[in-house]
């Protein structure tokens, strides 16, 4: 006989290659999810699982607003501590970029609880 079946269903393979963790990692997901069979989980998180591709520009973007911020609170505190007075300009200025901050992380989290 010569190993293929005429009649088999599934007469399509795929054949890959993981590490010892990977396939450490892959059978313990079986585990978890009651799976014995490596092929019907293969085939189940092929078809039916997901990649999530994150685009990471905003994140980016808040950080850099972050570093700004904390720039400028520095630059308020070494300013306090030399003078010993804080302008009222300076504390809006921060109000107006925290207030920026907050719409920024807002707005990431709103999307990240979209994913699904």
């Amino acid at each position: 006989m010569s190993g293929k079946s005429p009649n088999r269903v599934r007469s399509v393979q795929f054949h890959f290659a993981a590490t010892e963790e990977e396939s450490a990692l892959i059978r313990k997901r079986m585990e978890e999810m009651g799976v014995t069979s490596l092929g019907a989980y293969m085939r189940k998180m092929c078809i039916d699982g997901y990649l999530i591709n994150i685009d990471l520009s905003d994140i980016r973007a808040l950080v850099s607003l972050l570093r700004r911020c904390s720039n400028n609170l520095n630059q308020i505190a070494k300013r306090a501590n030399e003078t010993r007075s804080i302008y009222a300009e300076d504390i809006e200025d921060l109000r107006r970029r925290y207030d920026t901050l907050w719409e920024a992380a807002s707005g990431i989290l709103s999307g990240l609880a979209e994913i699904k």
